[in-house]
């Protein structure tokens, strides 16, 4: 079933969005991995214009908040379906023979353009309408790997733009909103 979530057509909209690994299962966990994610969120923030604000990646999704002058959606549907052939090319050369079974798996059946799905369908997006929604969503985004246990507090998950707001080295640059 398709979200009912849906992109405004309104290039300028601030967005939380969320992509998820199909059944959850948990992709990232070596740095190869988090590298394609990194690499083309970088990509489309200098090529096409994707303003990334905040973002975490965990094991088996990520989460963002972000913006941009162009379409939005189709910024985040090219994002997904290049990074889903790249994971797969990874993980090929990798020989995870069994998480690409299980992409296969689970795929859905409709889908006839590839033989693995890696994205679960849509991306969640939610318009933030004001401060204390975007407040909201950002200590959602921060805390998430505290939350799973992972770090004891937000800026030590180094794919998190915590470390960014809190001085820390980091992995990859932000757009900061000014207020």
């Amino acid at each position: 079933m398709r979200s009912s979530y849906k992109f405004s057509n309104e290039a300028t909209e601030l967005y939380f969005i969320t992509f998820t690994i199909v059944e959850w299962i948990p992709m990232f966990t070596n740095k190869r991995y988090y590298n394609i994610m990194i690499d083309n969120l970088k990509f489309y923030r200098r090529e096409q214009g994707l303003k990334i604000h905040y973002y975490v990646i965990m094991d088996n999704h990520l989460h963002l908040i972000v913006s941009s002058n162009n379409i939005v959606s189709r910024i985040i549907k090219n994002l997904k379906s290049y990074t889903a052939k790249e994971i797969i090319k990874k993980l090929k050369s990798d020989r995870r023979k069994w998480i690409l079974n299980l992409l296969k798996y689970y795929k859905k059946k409709g889908k006839k353009d590839s033989e693995y799905q890696v994205w679960q369908e849509g991306s969640h997006p939610k318009i933030i309408k004001d401060y204390e929604m975007l407040n909201q969503k950002i200590n959602y985004i921060h805390f998430n790997p505290v939350k799973r246990g992972l770090v004891s507090e937000p800026e030590h998950w180094i794919y998190s733009s915590a470390r960014n707001y809190a001085g820390k080295d980091y992995i990859m640059d932000v757009d900061k909103l000014e207020f």
